[in-house]
């Protein structure tokens, strides 16, 4: 039964892997990062609005709406401090900022429940950390521009989506969990377009070409995965649903291959294999075959 969730945060995290192409596509079409992520959040909310039309209403406490609110500011806060990373750092250093989340969560998770991580969730975060840095590109050389903000818009990037993981799976999980992602999207969409005044809506770049990569943004990257994480974390905990997460970079490796036909070394898929057997060992007391070898053997 749990691998069923597991498998369900593991297909959210794919889809977060899907953005960087999208994203790509849509600098190449000179759309600004600030119109490309205002969209994402403005569509991506649309389509949660939608779906609110086809569930049966729910009544929640103030309480409970202003926490799904707050908390959806994780969301928006991971996007924009890891575009602004990118801004002022080499890409790969900033990947490998962001996937500090892997460790950040766990920690989170370990203070909360007071209960040190287990073995198979330390050995998974140690082959994360190694195969981000092969994943991530050709290691930093010195001579490169490096600088302290930048470092900090990254870390604050990987604590945010650590946070955003760690309270889809406490923040008023009784509520639907569609009804649960459209509020922590709504948190989201305001948060973003305060930061970045919604002018695509009326320079008329939605129009003009940025909707064909701002639905697959809102979709893949708002709508899906925080179902998916609203209906899967509460049953797996957090530890163990910030290491599936890092399905991401894995995804996004492979789609820069198919879609942007980017070149990636063998460096590259040693740490994209090495990620995948992160997850899998992350899951080895899930695989049924396995639990009942231990039960005979018990």
């Amino acid at each position: 039964m749990k691998l069923k969730y597991s498998l369900l945060v593991f297909i959210g995290a794919c889809s977060y892997g899907i953005l960087s192409t999208f994203v790509k596509l849509a600098y190449g079409q000179g759309f600004s990062h600030s119109e490309v992520i205002g969209s994402q959040f403005f569509i991506g909310w649309f389509l949660l609005l939608l779906l609110i039309l086809f569930i049966h209403k729910q009544k929640m406490t103030r309480k409970n709406l202003f926490l799904l609110l707050a908390a959806g500011t994780t969301t928006s806060l991971t996007g924009i401090f890891y575009y602004l990373a990118l801004e002022t750092i080499p890409a790969s250093l900033a990947i490998i900022l962001l996937f500090q989340f892997t460790w950040i969560g766990v920690l989170i998770e370990a203070i909360s429940e007071k209960k040190w991580p287990s073995k198979s969730k330390l050995i998974s975060i140690g082959l994360i950390f190694i195969g981000t840095f092969l994943a991530a590109g050709p290691l930093l050389r010195l001579t490169e521009e490096l600088t302290l903000i930048g470092v900090m818009y990254g870390l604050i990037a990987a604590f945010a989506f650590a946070w955003f993981i760690f309270l889809s799976g406490k923040v008023a999980i009784s509520v639907n969990p569609i009804l649960r992602s459209f509020l922590f999207v709504t948190g989201a969409m305001l948060f973003t377009l305060l930061v970045f005044p919604p002018s695509f809506l009326l320079s008329g770049a939605l129009q003009n070409g940025l909707w064909i990569y701002a639905l697959p943004l809102g979709f893949f990257g708002l709508v899906l995965p925080t179902i998916l994480f609203a209906i899967g974390i509460p049953k797996i905990g957090t530890g163990l649903g910030t290491i599936l997460s890092a399905a991401e970079l894995p995804t996004a490796v492979v789609m820069s291959v198919l879609v942007l036909k980017e070149f990636v070394s063998l460096a590259q898929w040693a740490g994209v294999i090495l990620i995948l057997a992160a997850i899998t060992y992350s899951q080895y007391q899930n695989l049924p075959l396995i639990r009942k070898k231990h039960e005979k053997t018990s």
